[in-house]
């Protein structure tokens, strides 16, 4: 039975080395300052995360991030009940749009309704954010989603 975090958790060394076998980045997230405007929500099967996905947080936007699922658990549809858990958190926080960062997996986030985006449109605070300023390289798909109506507008 797969359980899906009810609020964020804190950035630990089960998420890290699920971020790592996904060949993800996790330097940034070792800063503890920067882990303040980061929420990472988790699935777990057994006590075990199995899948996981962040929301950086910049003001009324979010740069979806980190969205990973163990090896053995992938193909299973964990990876859209996983975005669609941070989709629903972020229209919680009273995001208006979140934005994204991929190199492997812009097609999967086409068809979960996310739109291929010109880099020059970002916001100031996203161009601004390590993932986008140097973590992923230039090559990587900008992507961005308006969310429906924030659940706190």
């Amino acid at each position: 039975m797969y359980k899906l975090s009810a609020g964020p958790v804190a950035y630990n060394l089960s998420v890290e080395a699920l971020l790592q076998a996904s060949q993800l980045p996790t330097e940034d997230l070792q800063d503890v300052d920067y882990q303040n405007h980061v929420q990472l929500f988790t699935l777990e099967q057994n006590e075990q995360i199995v899948g996981v996905v962040g929301i950086e947080l910049h003001g009324n936007s979010g740069l979806l991030r980190s969205l990973a699922i163990a090896e053995s658990e992938r193909g299973n549809g964990l990876g859209v009940l996983l975005l669609k858990h941070a989709e629903e958190a972020a229209q919680i926080m009273g995001l208006k749009e979140l934005f994204l960062l991929t190199t492997t997996a812009a097609d999967f986030f086409g068809r979960m309704g996310y739109e291929l985006a010109d880099r020059t449109s970002a916001p100031e605070s996203i161009a601004q954010s390590k993932q986008f300023a140097g973590i992923c390289p230039a090559s990587a798909s900008f992507m961005r989603k308006q969310l429906a109506n924030s659940i706190n507008s």
